[in-house]
């Protein structure tokens, strides 16, 4: 009885919402058809370019119906989409260089990548109004990667064929988000499932009387068994069908790396990110699975588990503010610390709570991108970071981190010696190609070959694909001029275990970046094992080491370590070469930064909760805070059930 009853209201207000819109819209837009799209309302025109000249109508309606609306062409005035190819290849100056273009028929747009987007800017000669008009699909100009992301196309790909599902899909979740709300009183309450008192494992319940939210979904790379491994689902006492929405930070695999499971084993709802964050989340849940392979392990989860993600994601760019459910709504905002990262602001009921989760953080300007956002219009609470909240925890300053990395790297090379970087691809190997193809252009490091191996070119890849997620200056350099800093003669990608001889040959020196970044699997193991006994050698980490890691062990000292060979037989590597940790580099905020970014916020916080550290850190920031700011602060451990509202 309830159920229908629900279903009655939820189709009354449907109407209401559209009555609305058509009452609003004029007879010139032609609008055909008003459906749910996901967390949009999506308007079907057969006039595209009267919406897009007029665009105070759609405002307007916003402002109305609180709702987020995007304009679609009708399907009936599409053209067939090699006549479409053609009208684009017409339209565009030859000197864009156009690569390719990707035809999304669920939303009715087309992504053309070109190489020189910046020659279509404000160009009279390419009319985006007037192409969308005459071929009926709605543009959108992305710049051509240097070389094509593997990753990328094969989620257009994944969506193409999807399309029908995906369709069906966000029609169902629209029906889901903008029904009544069945509890006009808000309770707030946090269900602490991992990375609380520890780094790893990532994830988190926000409950509400109508609404069930699991934000992150990670595993912990150092834990010896699967209670410390992966989130403590089992104690929420929470089915996957009661989760209305999941919401994803970033995309590293502590805060991803177990959200394929939850698919395979029967999660249908939306899974919210920005656009960098699916092809980097999906790179780096892959290469799980190969590594796993390699070390005769078995995966948690399957390909197929990945890609039913790309078909339950939803993308948000920064700053767009979104319905998720009933009675929250979400932002995303950059946090500074991978492409894509976001702090997640959850806006609760009609402004009952506002929960701020930082997720990942670099409150400070890197080469790759802009420091963190916090100019959040309201914040009640604060659940913040704490990998580097201990007050010893200061990092150097960007000059002094790049002279010592200049210094570590001449060292080694002037002797004879190669240098191995364990790196996460996403982010830090980004920054760290950039430092390198500088300082050897400016002829302060010594010039010598830059091996890359693992995932690292496709990243870059991914990097170059969403330039608009990056720091002011590379944005330009990318969107406006042939200058390409992700480019560079000194680099070689290694495709191939086969081609491992050239970076290992006797007398070469040399730098090889290789994933992981925690020695933990992949190919810098091979890397390591050969480099690790040679005394003029030198290993630099530049990335967080977990504890119980490989790459911690190491860094604390170790002389000796067994590694499991490719046959199954352990393996004794002796560890003579030096070593260097350089925390200048790093995608978190140190100390002094996590106290800045809460100094900042505006209105005063009435509550800060502290994950994301080892249990000392989190109870030295949570102190200091509440000395500092008077503001009661609290370091949560896992299977706690926090009051928020």
């Amino acid at each position: 009885m309830q159920k229908k009853q629900q279903e009655k209201d939820t189709q009354s207000t449907t109407q209401n919402v559209m009555a609305t819109i058509l009452q609003s819209i004029p007879k010139e837009a032609k609008v055909s058809k008003i459906d749910y799209e996901g967390p949009r309302i999506a308007l079907y025109t057969k006039s595209p370019l009267y919406l897009m000249e007029h665009n105070e109508i759609i405002s307007d309606l916003v402002n109305v119906i609180k709702k987020r609306i995007v304009v679609r062409t009708e399907e009936s005035i599409r053209k067939p989409e090699d006549e479409a190819r053609q009208v684009i290849a017409k339209a565009l100056p030859k000197e864009a260089e156009l690569q390719g273009a990707f035809f999304d028929t669920t939303t009715g747009e087309v992504s053309i990548e070109v190489k020189r987007p910046w020659l279509l800017y404000n160009n009279p000669s390419f009319n985006s109004p007037q192409l969308t008009e005459s071929m009926g699909w709605r543009i959108r100009v992305r710049k051509a990667t240097t070389v094509p992301s593997s990753t990328i196309q094969a989620i257009n790909y994944n969506l193409k064929v999807s399309a029908s599902d995906r369709a069906k899909h966000l029609k169902q979740i629209g029906e889901s988000i903008f029904r009544p709300r069945l509890a006009q009183k808000s309770e707030v309450s946090l269900l602490t499932l991992g990375g609380f008192g520890q780094v790893g494992r990532s994830s988190m319940i926000l409950t509400t009387p109508e609404s069930k939210i699991l934000i992150d979904c990670g595993i912990n790379p150092g834990a010896r068994s699967p209670m410390e491994a992966f989130p403590r689902l089992d104690w929420a006492n929470v089915t996957l069908d009661e989760i209305d929405a999941i919401v994803i930070g970033h995309a590293h695999l502590d805060h991803t790396g177990f959200l394929p499971v939850l698919c395979k084993y029967g999660y249908k709802g939306p899974i919210y990110c920005t656009e960098p964050t699916l092809p980097m989340m999906n790179l780096i849940q892959l290469d799980a699975v190969k590594v796993a392979a390699a070390q005769g392990r078995a995966a948690l989860y399957a390909e197929r588990d990945v890609k039913q993600i790309m078909k339950q994601a939803i993308t948000i760019p920064y700053g767009t503010v979104t319905d998720i459910s009933p009675d929250i709504k979400l932002v995303f905002s950059n946090a500074g610390h991978i492409l894509g990262s976001a702090t997640c602001h959850f806006h609760i009921g009609n402004g009952d709570h506002n929960f701020v989760y930082t997720g990942d953080i670099k409150f400070g300007k890197s080469i790759l991108f802009e420091s963190a956002s916090w100019n959040y219009p309201r914040v009640e609470t604060l659940l913040i970071e704490s990998t580097y909240g201990a007050k010893e925890d200061i990092q150097p300053t960007r000059q002094e981190v790049e002279s010592a990395f200049i210094n570590a790297v001449n060292n080694a090379l002037v002797d004879g010696g190669k240098v191995l970087i364990p790196i996460p691809a996403v982010g830090r190997a980004q920054e760290i190609m950039m430092v390198i193809d500088h300082y050897m252009k400016a002829g302060q490091m010594m010039e010598a070959p830059v091996f890359m191996e693992g995932m690292i070119s496709e990243a870059t890849a991914i990097h170059e694909a969403y330039p608009e997620y990056l720091a002011r200056e590379l944005r330009q350099k990318i969107l406006e001029t042939d200058d390409n800093p992700f480019d560079s003669e000194y680099f070689t990608n290694i495709e191939h275990s086969d081609a491992r001889e050239e970076p290992l040959r006797e007398g070469t020196p040399c730098i090889i970046l290789a994933t992981s970044g925690m020695l933990e699997g992949g190919p810098v193991l091979e890397y390591f094992k050969n480099i690790a006994p040679g005394s003029k050698n030198k290993i630099i980490f530049v990335s967080y080491q977990v504890n119980g890691t490989l790459g911690r062990r190491v860094l604390d000292g170790a002389k000796q370590v067994s590694l499991l060979g490719k046959d199954g037989k352990v393996e004794v590597v002796n560890i003579n070469c030096s070593m260097i940790k350089l925390d200048g580099f790093s995608g978190h905020s140190d100390y002094n930064q996590l106290l800045s970014f809460i100094h900042k916020l505006r209105p005063k916080l009435r509550r800060v909760l502290v994950n994301h550290g080892e249990r000392r850190k989190c109870e030295n920031l949570a102190m200091t805070v509440r000395r500092m700011f008077r503001v009661p602060a609290h370091y949560p451990q896992v299977q706690e059930a926090v009051r928020l509202f």
